[in-house]
């Protein structure tokens, strides 16, 4: 399976639109975590799976979304209302009572690809305002197999990140 993850555009419903166009097809599921400052009804969040971040300010979105995709069961959330800035105990706890093997956040605006527990946490950055010692506006991709998990970060420019890529065994 195929995922892309992306999260934290702030208004930049531009670079969402040309995900879609690139990736529609290719990926088995598309999903954002949040903060895009977009309408809840907009047509684009018919190719995602999407929640509400802390500067998403309308009603219409979720909180949290559980999504089963073959075998993998992802937990998403923006990360605010999970504390995400001062570790991933919280997001871990929710995404166990969840029964998630996949656990997608953002708010953070930085790059995060970690087992713990037999979960995969991923947090594909700010595809439009980066944070932290990496400013790479980015996305990620997570290959899922039988064995292992396999994430790659894309700049907007969709050229892959190389030194953000990460394998865990399952």
């Amino acid at each position: 399976m195929k995922y892309l993850v992306v999260s934290d555009n702030h208004g930049d419903r531009q670079i969402l639109v040309e995900l879609v166009e690139r990736f529609q097809g290719k990926v088995d599921r598309m999903f954002h975590c949040g903060d895009s400052e977009l309408p809840a009804e907009d047509s684009l969040w018919d190719s995602f799976v999407v929640v509400k971040g802390n500067c998403d300010y309308v009603a219409g979105y979720k909180e949290e979304q559980i999504t089963s995709v073959g075998t993998d069961r992802i937990y998403m959330t923006h990360g605010h209302r999970s504390n995400v800035r001062f570790g991933l105990t919280m997001l871990s706890l929710q995404a166990q009572e969840a029964g998630a093997t996949i656990a997608l956040f953002g708010h953070i605006h930085q790059a995060v690809a970690e087992m713990d527990q037999g979960i995969l946490f991923v947090n594909p950055g700010s595809i439009s305002q980066p944070r932290g010692p990496i400013q790479i506006p980015s996305y990620a991709i997570i290959e899922s197999t039988e064995d292992c998990y396999q994430v790659q970060y894309y700049n907007r420019a969709h050229q892959p990140v190389e030194e953000l890529a990460a394998t865990f065994a399952k």
